[in-house]
Formats: C-alpha cells, structure tokens, sequence
C-alpha cells in the first residue's frame, strides 16, 4: 500500500512563550521488509532559531528545536510518502509462556529491540495486579504466547468502551482499566501492563492509522488520527508482532510506524520546556490518504 500522510499539530498559548525547547518525534520509520518512506519533509512556524535531528536509542527519528524570542503559537506540519507491505500470514511458532521466560534468559543482548527492555514496568506502566489477573484468565485459554496475544488484543476491545472524553493524557493504566473506558493509547498501556504482569515483553507504538470512511458516505478531510497500538515478543522464531487492542486486529497494511518505546512517554508525538504564565489549547489533524 502506497499511502500519502499529513499531519498537523497546532498550539496556540494563551501567553506569550520563550526560551522553549522541543523534541518532536512524528516522521514515520523505514523498516526493512515492512516499511519504506519515499519523501518525508516537516516544517515550523515560528521557524526555529535551532534545529537538529538525531536518532534515540529504540531507532526513533527526533528532531530538536529551540526558540528565544517571544511567540503565541507554535505549528508542526508533516508531509510524508511511505510504502507499507501487505504482511504475509504466518504460522503460530511461538512457545507457551512457560517456555518464553527460557528464551528470554538465553538472550544476552540489551540493543533497541531486545526484549528486557520490555518485561518490567516503564515510567507509565505500572505493574498493577488487577490487570495482571484479567491478563491471566484470557491466556490461560490460549496455547502460545502469539495466540495468548491476540487474545488479550480481542478480549480488551470487546471489554472496553471507546469514550475519548474518558481519560487524559496522563491517564494510568490501573485508572483505564477501573474505567473500562478510554482511547487507544489507554487500550495499548493495559495490553501492555497485562503482558509483562505474566513476563511477556510488550511495547508501545505510536503511528498513523488509515480510516475507512461508511459506505456511501465522503471521506472527511483531517478525520484520521495518530494512533497507538502494541508489540508482543513472540519468542526467537516469531520475533516481534503488533497488535491493536482499538481495533480487535493484528497491525496490517493499513497501520503507518511512527516508532517504539516501551511506553507512550518514549514516542510522544512533543516534549519540551517553555517559560510563560498562561494555559495553551493544542489541536491535531491528520490525513492519510491511500495513492491509487
């Protein structure tokens, strides 16, 4: 699939800012086999006094910027072409839990995508044992890690209520889960907090999802959306798989790769520092548009 995105984040302060620092992490990765950006440009305004780019350490691209003189707003715009492969159905070889944690002790590597980044709690996700015993009483049913996975995948959509008004930014898993109520970034950090409960490593993605708008009606400009969904280590002949507890779905050809992290903190769309003295409103639009 040949996609087109666009993506536009606006922030309007209700005072005057200076002297703020930004990491901005919104340009979509290429991955060998699965992904490939064509053309990727992104722009300020303000423009900024300075501006670097560099690569973290889960392989995510981050540009910097800074500003010192006063401004009221500040916007992000993206443009981006990428290429995402169909993924080829695959035969279940991932191990039981049981046998994961064996595999996971042979492995002596700590780079980007090994898996001990992933088991234990992360800045927001706890481990909390009432989403560790829903975790538990879905993969008992199940026969491998992979099947145990999509399970809890299926299981969250099926329990949750979509309610954007339900929770904030800040939200935590342990509150999501109480509310039974949320949006993706809730339904991914619970995926993720039931899996290492039960010591499978799970991350977070964040990326862009391409929407399909009801049968006979137009496709409404802006009304995709950053997305979020999760990661499963799947044992050494399965490696990693992605899944999307939102949609009830393994991540297809229709799920763009922003980046990893263990966690919504590492791959926020922006972070940064400020000085000012009043409240800002931030709003968000996003087209991904399929090219014929």
């Amino acid at each position: 699939m040949l996609y087109d995105v666009r993506l536009e984040l606006h922030y309007e302060y209700e005072a005057m800012v200076h002297n703020d620092r930004h990491h901005v992490r919104v340009a979509p990765l290429s991955l060998p086999g699965t992904q490939r950006v064509i053309a990727s440009a992104l722009s300020f305004d303000p423009r900024p006094e300075r501006e670097t780019s560099f690569v973290d350490f889960f392989g995510n691209q981050v540009t910097s910027i800074a500003y010192g003189d006063y401004h009221d707003h500040l916007d992000v715009r993206l443009t981006a072409r990428v290429q995402v492969e169909e993924p080829e159905a695959a035969a279940d070889l991932s191990p039981d839990p049981a046998a994961l944690e064996g595999e996971i002790a042979a492995l002596w590597s700590l780079d980007a995508a090994s898996p001990h980044h992933f088991l234990g709690p992360s800045p927001r996700v706890a481990l909390d044992p009432a989403i560790t015993a829903y975790a538990r009483s879905t993969l008992e049913r199940a026969g491998s890690v992979a099947a145990g996975a999509l399970a809890l995948c299926l299981s969250i959509h099926r329990d949750f209520t979509y309610d954007p008004k339900a929770t904030k930014v800040d939200t935590r898993p342990a509150e999501a889960f109480a509310l039974r109520r949320g949006v993706c970034q809730d339904f991914a950090h619970v995926m993720i907090a039931g899996l290492r409960g039960l010591g499978i490593p799970a991350g977070y993605v964040s990326g862009f999802l391409r929407t399909i708008a009801p049968e006979g009606k137009p496709r409404l400009e802006g009304a995709d959306a950053m997305h979020a969904w999760v990661r499963v280590w799947c044992g050494q002949h399965m490696g990693w798989r992605e899944f999307d507890p939102t949609n009830a779905m393994p991540a297809g050809s229709d799920h763009i790769v922003i980046g990893y992290g263990r966690d919504y903190g590492d791959i926020s769309p922006i972070v940064g520092v400020l000085k000012t003295s009043g409240a800002h409103k931030a709003k968000q639009s996003v087209d991904v548009i399929r090219v014929e």
